[in-house]
């Protein structure tokens, strides 16, 4: 066996948006080395061509505050933004950037390839064994390379078979190989895999949708990152809606048969919150349509991708699942939808920086760690690849905490409460979601990218200098009166909005609009956000509670689950319970109002 090239201080494996951005931040310290088969493939969107989204759009604002590199190749390549739940408070309004596909992975490749500190190696990884000095990944092609860590992004890859119907074949994703012989050092070395399972929505030809007969959805350009700047092309493409029907929910409830999950045949586990079209009839079959999101694979592509219809039901049953859709009538399928199963580490046995508790030096990132997304792949590939070169260069670690972000509260459910499923990032895990919105994650992420190495000088100043002028712009408004009212006084209306008050005469600094966006949700919310940081400030205290002797029958409002396990596993502290699965933020409540009853009545 022949030695090949230097020793990395990290190694990634998989070129997916785990792998860039492991490899990304891994570069900040030292020269990485991206391991790949393909080059080619390098930030492929092998599922819908979009990034953001609820849940999902407040992760990728922490990974580009934190100089990741998700964010701007989507802003570069959009085609089509648009804010969602603006209906609703800003804890929730979640941007969703519909990109150029093949765009989106020239660009990323584009960055990937140009960076100085990172080096392609052509090659598939098959084995992990240590030496002396650190970790050595051995190639199917008997290479060897060596790193002090090593960084694993192997998607849906280990062990991947596609279904189509009842058929199955040996591949990652259509069209290309599956690993299959990374799972084995893994499972040597002490870790419980586990089998998922996700799927894809077939891709229609364009040109036999009849969209004149769909409902039209313009875009509002609105940029990922903290620039202030739109991509380019972030208008030029609409996107569409149009329904399941009675025959869609009959056609499949008659061949459920077809389906491999209905007949037995895949053993991994499929996610809840986004389920194939099969899984929506089966389980809300009181419903009579279910929407669906009719969206370009690009400008120049001739094909359309219909979210919400993921299915691994046969090519010939989707020919007429599909035509009985609304504008669909005449549609032509380009490539079909299938369900992709394939192996994954269970997050338990990880720490919080997803490096493994047994393999110590070799950290897991994406959907190998069984979430879903490519948002919540760049978060974890972030958090491994900085923690990966810290690592190797004998430097502290500092860890995401749960109350910092969306980025925490992955890394905390996944690490404490694990999954049965593909996880799925939602507003809904967030705790603490109006201190922790998309518009204000730079300046959330200032202190701790400043810790672990990620931001530079001219990040912070570019952050302080936005943050300056809406302040600037908060004490002109406070400045200036109407009726007697000073603009914040009327800002804090619900009825009035920044344009209201320059309308009645108020004037402003020149702010871009996420500038305005932060200055609104400021003013108009202050008070809810000082009772929510008040919160997390006595929570934080509260964790240190001791529970020694509670007896934990005895507190009301705790779920069955909770009250079982506590009473199982005996925490001695709030901290404690809050680390088991299963202990929800509404049980450690209720923990904390009967300590403080009982405290009252003693002292009474």
């Amino acid at each position: 066996m022949k030695e090949f090239g230097r020793q990395w201080n990290v190694l990634v494996i998989g070129g997916g948006h785990a792998g860039i951005e492991a490899a990304w931040a891994a570069a900040r310290f030292a020269p990485v080395a991206l391991m790949v088969s393909n080059p080619a493939t390098i930030g492929r969107m092998p599922c819908n061509p979009a990034v953001g989204g609820p849940g999902k759009s407040q992760l990728v604002a922490e990974v580009t505050a934190l100089g990741g590199l998700m964010g701007r190749v989507a802003d570069e390549t959009a085609i089509h933004t648009r804010m969602l739940n603006t209906s609703k408070g800003p804890a929730v309004h979640s941007l969703r950037i519909q990109n150029e596909r093949d765009q989106y992975a020239e660009r990323a490749q584009e960055h990937v390839l140009a960076h100085p500190n990172i080096v392609i190696l052509r090659a598939e990884a098959a084995d992990l064994s240590l030496d002396g000095e650190g970790w050595q990944v051995t190639s199917t092609d008997g290479r060897v390379f060596r790193a002090r860590s090593v960084v694993i992004a192997a998607g849906t890859f280990l062990r991947a078979q596609t279904w189509y119907g009842r058929h199955t074949r040996a591949e990652g994703r259509q069209g290309e190989p599956p690993s299959l012989r990374l799972s084995d050092p893994l499972s040597r070395g002490g870790h419980r895999l586990k089998r998922y399972k996700t799927g894809t929505p077939p891709r229609i030809r364009a040109d036999s949708v009849d969209f004149a007969s769909l409902q039209e959805i313009p875009a509002d350009p609105v940029p990922h990152s903290f620039t202030g700047t739109p991509g380019p092309d972030a208008a030029r493409s609409p996107t569409w809606q149009t329904h399941t029907t009675p025959d869609t929910h009959r056609l499949i409830q008659e061949n459920l048969h077809e389906s491999p999950m209905y007949a037995g045949d895949i053993e991994g586990l499929g996610p809840r919150y986004c389920p194939s079209i099969e899984d929506k009839v089966v389980r809300f079959a009181h419903h009579d349509r279910h929407l669906l999101f009719v969206e370009p694979d690009g400008v120049q592509t001739s094909e359309v991708y219909l979210q919400g219809f993921s299915s691994s039901l046969p090519p010939h049953l989707q020919d007429r699942l599909v035509r009985s859709l609304p504008g669909f009538e005449a549609s032509v399928i380009q490539r079909y939808a299938y369900a992709v199963e394939y192996d994954v580490v269970d997050s338990m046995e990880l720490t919080l920086n997803l490096e493994s508790r047994f393999l110590p030096g070799v950290f897991t990132a994406g959907q190998l760690n069984g979430t879903s997304g490519y948002e919540e792949a760049a978060a974890q590939g972030l958090v491994a690849g900085t923690a990966a070169a810290r690592r190797g260069l004998g430097l502290d670690v500092p860890v995401f905490e749960r109350a910092g972000g969306y980025i925490g509260v992955m890394l905390d459910d996944l690490v404490f409460k694990g999954s049965d499923e593909p996880y799925r990032m939602m507003t809904s895990r967030v705790e603490h979601r109006l201190i922790a919105r998309q518009d204000n994650a730079d300046l959330r992420m200032l202190p701790l990218g400043r810790e672990l190495g990620l931001l530079t000088p001219e990040d912070e100043r570019r952050v302080r200098g936005k943050y300056e002028r809406i302040e600037a712009a908060r004490q002109a408004l406070a400045g200036q009166r109407v009726n007697g009212t000073p603009g914040d006084g009327w800002l804090r209306r619900p009825e009035f909005a920044l344009t209201d008050l320059e309308a009645m005469g108020f004037t402003l600094p020149t702010l871009t609009r996420q500038e305005r966006e932060s200055l609104e949700i400021g003013v108009k919310y202050a008070g809810y956000i000082e009772r929510a940081e008040r919160q997390v400030a006595g929570e934080a205290r509260a964790r240190e509670t001791r529970l020694d002797g509670l007896d934990f029958a005895a507190v009301p409002a705790l779920s069955s689950e909770a009250r079982e396990k506590l009473t199982r596993l005996r925490p001695g502290t709030l901290e404690q319970a809050s680390r088991i699965s299963g202990v929800r933020h509404g049980d450690l409540t209720a923990l904390l109002v009967h300590l403080r009853g009982r405290n009252v009545s003693r002292e009474t």
